[in-house]
Order: structure tokens, then C-alpha cells, then sequence
């Protein structure tokens, strides 16, 4: 037998010690099934929920490009681009209804929830039929709210893209127009136009792509929180359109804010979740993503999804307890809980 040249031997060993090292790679960044994923330190430490959100066999969620809240009772509400434009769950992750059909798959992209007296609405901005729209927590559609002409921003409603909308404690209702041309739009409880403010640029004051809004009180006073996405930054506004205080930026993309007890939680679509204190001081990144090619990726396939991992975060949402919820941009549908510990 005709002996193995040195360096042919040296190049399997160099291969088959590198498929060695790979596989070890890829199996120390997936954790096990029965390994809890922990992300955070200290107050901010959080449990990845493996496998929250369980469906219906042989239902699948579709594009997740939307939001993600939670009513008074801690159902959790998630949207898709299909017929199941609002998909219920409660805090464990049971299936518990979902409704839209045809009329509204394709576009429920922001969602506010009001209470109004006893009963809780939900208001719904719509990309694709380019309206807001109330409906009951079941569905039925109370009225919608077409594109503001009378704004002077926009010569025909195409040109407006509604991404997210909020509500005043008296009725004034907030619209971001963060797929179409960059403007903020206040309307008054009657839904008659009221004012602009923003606008395309990336001045200060000014905004690109506007694409998550939170409205909160502060000291009685409502205060809007603008995730501005292009600008990589949030900002502050009263709803006469005053920017108040400075910008908070150190941002990739925020796609939305949402502020509670004492805290924002920052969804930010290039592959992490954010939490700041209520000044804007940094708290924690979590589940960063380290490879940046799937970041504010929508087409990631399944397997290639790793627990603790974000992909392109598109909401987040705190819970009263401190948990966050999180929907993934995401053409499979993506949600996902995170449980603080304490």
C-alpha cells in the first residue's frame, strides 16, 4: 500500500478538525431544549420563553408586520398580514381567537387600545387600505379615517401610508403617516383634522419615517413618544406638535417605544430590543443579534432562528409585572415573551 502524502494528510485533518469545530459552534449557540435562555443582568435579567404562542394545529401566523399589546384583562394581541389580522393569546401563550378575513388581511400594521368607560376599542392603522380604523376587541368595525387632504400634505390618498396610531384621554386621536411622507396628524374626537406637525428631514423636530408612536400622561399632560426610524433616534412632542426636550438617539432603527413604570422598551428592527429609564438612559440591549445579515430581515428561515436571538424586532411591549412581548418582522410570524426574573 503506497503511502499517504504528508500534506493530503495534513489537509483532511485541517478539514475534518474544522467540521468539528463548526458543528461545536453551531451547537454552543443553540442552547438545548431543557437549557433556560437568560438575557439581562441585574434588574433588567429576563427569561427567553421557549416555544410561547402556541396555535391551533395547522394554523400558521404568515407575516408578522405589525403589532403587538396587551388589554386590561393581560390578553396579548398580534398581528399578521393574513386573514388573521388580530391573533388573541393569553399571558401563557394560549390560543385564544383570531379574527380580520379578507377584509383586513394585508396591512394592520399599528394598534392602539381605549378604554371607553367599561368597554375596551381597538384602533388599527391599515398600510394597505391606507386608513385607521376603531373596532371592539372582537372585530366589529366601529368607523374608519381616510387620508387628511384637507392637511394640504398630500394631492391624492396614495400618497399616505398610516403606520401607527394613538388616542388622547379626550378622544384626540394621533396618526402617523410612517410609510408615506413623514408628517404626524392630529384629529379631534370627532375625527375632524386638527394639525400637522414633522415632516420629512432629519432636523430636529423633524422626522423619517415616523413608524411607532406612544402617547403617555405626564404630569396630566399627554406626551407623544415617536420611534424615528431613519433617524435613528426617538423624539418628544405635545400634541400642539412642541418637540419636548432633546432627541434620544444611540439607536439603529426603532420601530416602536412603549413606556411603563418607569421604563421604555425600544423595538429596534436591526436585531435587538432596547430598554431605557424614563430619561433615556441606556438600561440594557437585549437578544442582539450577531449576525448582522439577519438583522431587519424579513425572509430568515426557521432554522436558522435561535432562542435569546432577535431577527428584526417590529413591536415590544412591556407588561404591568415587567415582561416584554415581542413581535419579529417576519414573513413565517415571529412572537415571542420574555419573562423578567426577580
Amino acid at each position: 500500500m503506497s503511502a499517504i502524502p504528508h500534506q493530503v494528510s495534513n489537509h483532511k485533518l485541517r478539514v475534518l478538525t474544522g467540521a468539528f469545530l463548526a458543528l461545536f459552534a453551531a451547537a454552543a449557540v443553540q442552547p438545548s431544549e431543557d437549557e433556560r435562555v437568560v438575557l439581562g443582568e441585574g434588574a433588567q435579567r429576563f427569561e427567553w420563553v421557549k416555544g410561547w404562542g402556541k396555535l391551533p394545529e395547522g394554523m400558521q401566523l404568515g407575516n408578522t408586520h405589525g403589532s403587538v399589546l396587551l388589554d386590561k384583562a393581560g390578553r396579548v394581541y398580534l398581528n399578521t398580514d393574513t386573514e388573521h389580522s388580530v391573533v388573541v393569546f393569553d399571558a401563557a401563550g394560549k390560543f385564544l381567537e383570531s379574527w380580520g378575513g379578507k377584509e383586513l388581511a394585508g396591512g394592520v400594521h399599528g394598534m392602539w387600545i381605549q378604554s371607553e368607560g367599561e368597554a375596551e376599542f381597538l384602533y388599527l392603522a391599515h398600510i394597505g387600505r391606507r386608513e385607521v380604523l376603531k373596532t371592539t376587541l372582537k372585530g366589529e368595525i366601529v368607523w374608519r379615517l381616510g387620508c387628511p387632504l384637507e392637511s394640504g400634505k398630500y394631492d391624492k390618498p396614495e400618497q399616505w401610508a398610516p403606520t401607527s396610531v394613538v388616542v388622547a384621554p379626550d378622544g384626540r386621536i394621533v396618526v402617523a403617516d410612517g410609510y408615506g411622507r413623514s408628517w404626524i396628524h392630529v384629529f379631534d374626537a370627532e375625527r375632524k383634522y386638527v394639525r400637522s406637525f414633522g415632516g420629512p428631514g432629519s432636523e430636529v423636530g423633524q422626522l423619517a419615517t415616523p413608524h411607532g408612536l406612544w402617547l403617555e400622561l405626564v404630569e396630566g399632560k399627554p406626551e407623544l413618544l415617536v420611534a424615528d426610524r431613519e433617524n435613528h433616534r426617538l423624539q418628544r412632542f405635545d400634541l400642539e406638535g412642541k418637540r419636548l426636550g432633546e432627541p434620544i438617539g444611540g439607536l439603529r432603527r426603532p420601530c416602536s417605544a412603549h413606556a411603563l413604570n418607569g421604563e421604555i422598551v425600544v423595538a429596534d428592527l436591526a436585531g435587538r430590543i432596547t430598554l431605557l429609564d424614563s430619561t433615556g438612559k441606556l438600561l440594557a440591549h437585549l437578544g442582539d443579534n450577531p449576525d448582522e445579515s439577519k438583522r431587519a430581515q424579513n425572509g430568515v428561515p426557521r432554522e436558522q432562528w435561535r432562542d435569546g436571538e432577535f431577527l428584526s424586532p417590529h413591536s415590544a411591549r412591556l407588561a404591568p409585572n415587567g415582561d416584554i412581548y415581542v413581535a419579529d418582522w417576519n414573513y413565517l410570524g415571529r412572537v415571542t415573551k420574555l419573562a423578567r426574573l426577580r
